[in-house]
């Protein structure tokens, strides 16, 4: 192994060591990210130049590019318009004709001394009509007359060009390849390369950066390409190796195998108004089946806004209080622990169970009586905000830990929790609809379960685009759904950051509403600047049905509910994603009335935007919109979180590589499976990649 260790040692060599970068350019690539020559070798180009034909001049069309050679006829600087400025023109010409070459930005004598006419020169660029002539602006020129079939090649171009030129970089990744490429070592398993159709890493690097001349030019582009495909899929082998392991590893732990009393759980199925769905019953047995396993159980919690999470979580934590241990909720936002609470509460109350509440605002005096009794046993569930991770707050006997909204704290949060007992069960519970692709990478250590239908009652909402200049008939549309004894939700996204001008946004909007709807209806205004407890308030009279309208800013985005209200008009609704439009809209129809979303978008709304409010108006799935998201958002954005082990894919992407991945995955498992992974000598490779990789977050004492 020792010589393996000599030669990949040589990829950490500084960038500064590469012919042609100076202090100076080592500084703009240390800011693109870049410090070794590991980092430049995978750098991959996003797209390809087929340089491998040359035209004739006249067999150039315009909008497309090509490549010719031609003669220098004549170069000059022309004066643009009456100003001052300039260009300099060079006109090209072979036999079938003549190509004007523009530049605007240029060193006059460097130019002068070069395009000296006669000289022979080969031109790449696209070509554009302007005023009756064939031009090119801004051509690449090469000055090397000679007529060798090394110019003919298929050329990368890189991302990254923060002053750095293509020319520049190209260099730089063309070095660092021909000198390191051959010291990357493929560490994948043998029959995995075979199965997949891989390629050895050196020479998949090799191929990205230097595709052999007679590549397919079209699964280039598409970055279908053998050397690309490897690349990629080495990069979700390990990440999958590494959950599927982190999974395993909690499997191995020793946690509490508990047993079904039904003392509670059986007395809430028969209190509980109605009865539960299949997909609730179907979710419920996974659960128990994990809680009864002896070892901690971690799953994940999928169902659209409203497919009923939180009486499943609450059978969840009864079946852990009967066998005489506590629950804890974490939830990432006040109002939603409070939503949480009052559930939760409501129902334990009626089974003779204490339940608390701990957020922030949580009274000094109230707090200590809280941790008492959560010490000694007497509070069985509580529920609350990052409060719970404070270290003063301690549990008698921790045996079940449901995290809401899981996205919204990262891995780090969850394993806290956790160790306020000892291996507990863990639930995770989420309302934004994750694609495949991206929960087996940000949850691949979790099982999944998916609650897929609807609580009997619930009607489909029908969704609506309606543009600013039709407000007056939108305004129509909610006096008739108010008389009609019904309840309207007026969103408002925030435009600016500060404070202030959330309040006034807020109220602004607030006034024209009341003036425009009349005196014979009353609203609620809700937004961020308000006390809990005022906040509190203004939902209580909504819900009991004294205030008619809410005009809110995003507040409201999660868990609410007021069976009564029938429309959600979400202003300005192009500046929410997809999921958040998606939740808000899962607040109404939860009732019987017919049920509306009306989506109503800025003046200058982009076509992005209106892609967006389209998929809206044509899809309630939220997996079928969680899918576009991703989609049109790309995992960073989609997920509005840096998460550990996403955003760090060097060439791998999702939506691009979702078989891959799933190919990756299915292989990752098949080694795992194997008696002999941790321990034998043909693995050793393996599991050492696996460790640089990961570093310290597998947190596996078993990988040796």
């Amino acid at each position: 192994m020792g010589h393996h260790t000599s030669q990949s040692a040589d990829l950490n060599t500084p960038l500064s060591s590469l012919r042609g970068v100076g202090p100076k350019l080592c500084e703009k690539l240390t800011r693109l990210g870049l410090h070794t020559v590991e980092d430049l070798l995978y750098t991959l180009p996003h797209r390809y130049e087929d340089r491998r034909h040359f035209s004739t001049i006249n067999q150039l069309k315009p909008g497309e590019p090509g490549q010719f050679r031609g003669k220098i006829l004549n170069a000059d600087e022309v004066p643009i318009g009456r100003g001052r400025k300039k260009l300099f023109e060079v006109v090209v010409g072979d036999d079938t004709g003549q190509m004007l070459l523009k530049w605007f930005h240029y060193r006059r004598d460097w130019m002068k001394k070069n395009y000296t006419p006669g000289r022979i020169v080969q031109v790449y660029g696209e070509v554009r009509f302007y005023s009756g002539r064939r031009e090119i602006l801004h051509p690449e020129i090469d000055f090397n007359d000679a007529t060798d079939s090394a110019s003919l090649r298929i050329l990368p171009v890189y991302p990254l060009t923060e002053g750095l030129s293509q020319k520049q970089l190209r260099n730089f990744c063309q070095q660092a390849v021909a000198d390191y490429a051959d010291s990357v070592p493929t560490h994948l398993p043998e029959w995995v390369m075979k199965k997949r159709d891989l390629l050895p890493l050196n020479q998949a690097l090799l191929h990205c950066h230097c595709p052999p001349v007679d590549s397919d030019f079209l699964c280039l582009q598409q970055g279908q390409d053998p050397a690309r495909r490897t690349l990629v899929y080495d990069e979700f082998f390990y990440l999958q190796l590494g959950l599927t392991l982190r999974r395993q590893g909690v499997q191995v732990e020793q946690g509490r195998a508990f047993t079904l009393e039904h003392r509670y759980t059986q007395p809430l199925a028969k209190a509980l108004p109605f009865s539960l769905t299949a997909a609730q019953k179907r979710v419920l047995g996974e659960i128990k089946q994990d809680m009864l396993a002896p070892h901690p159980m971690n799953r994940l919690i999928q169902g659209d806004v409203g497919s009923g999470k939180t009486i499943v979580a609450l059978m969840a934590a009864l079946i852990a209080v009967e066998n005489g241990a506590q629950a804890a909720v974490l939830a990432p936002t006040e109002i939603l622990a409070e939503q949480h609470y009052n559930q939760f509460h409501h129902w334990m109350t009626q089974l003779g169970l204490h339940c608390a509440l701990l957020t922030g605002s949580t009274p000094k005096s109230e707090r200590q009586t809280l941790l008492d009794g959560l010490a000694h046993g007497e509070i069985k569930l509580l529920v609350g905000t990052h409060a719970i991770l404070q270290p003063d707050v301690t549990f008698a006997n921790l045996g079940l830990v449901i995290i809401d909204e899981q996205h919204r704290f990262g891995v780090q949060q969850r394993h806290q929790l956790r160790k306020k007992g000892h291996n507990p069960d863990t639930l995770v519970m989420t309302a934004t609809p994750i694609p495949r692709t991206l929960s087996l990478t940000l949850y691949g250590d979790l099982a999944m379960s998916v609650i897929d239908e609807l609580p009997p009652g619930r009607t489909p909402i029908t969704t609506r685009i309606a543009r600013s200049s039709q407000r007056p008939q939108l305004l129509d549309f909610v006096r008739r759904e108010l008389d009609k004894g019904h309840q309207v939700y007026f969103v408002y996204p925030l435009v600016e950051e500060s404070e202030r001008s959330e309040l006034k946004a807020a109220t602004e909007a607030f006034e024209a509403l009341e003036k425009e709807l009349g005196s014979e209806y009353s609203g609620g205004l809700l937004h961020g600047r308000l006390h809990p407890r005022d906040k509190e308030a203004v939902m209580d009279k909504f819900k009991q049905g004294q205030i008619h309208y809410l005009v809110a800013t995003t507040v409201i985005e999660v868990g609410i509910d007021v069976p009564n209200a029938s429309v959600m008009v979400i202003e300005h609704a192009e500046r929410f994603g997809l999921a958040q439009l998606h939740q808000l809209r899962g607040r109404v129809g939860r009732g019987a009335a017919k049920s509306y979303c009306v989506l109503v978008p800025s003046e200058q709304c982009s076509r992005d935007g209106q892609q967006r409010l389209n998929i809206m108006q044509s899809s309630n799935d939220g997996f079928v919109i969680a899918e576009a998201d991703l989609e049109l958002r790309g995992p960073g954005e989609f997920l509005g979180t840096r998460q550990a082990g996403i955003e760090n894919f060097r060439v791998a992407n999702l939506l691009r590589d979702a078989s891959l991945l799933e190919q990756a995955r299915e292989d990752a498992l098949q080694l795992i499976e194997q008696d002999d992974f941790l321990t034998s000598p043909q693995y050793y490779a393996v599991r050492e990649t696996l460790k640089q990789r990961w570093g310290s977050r597998l947190e596996l004492a078993s990988v040796g």
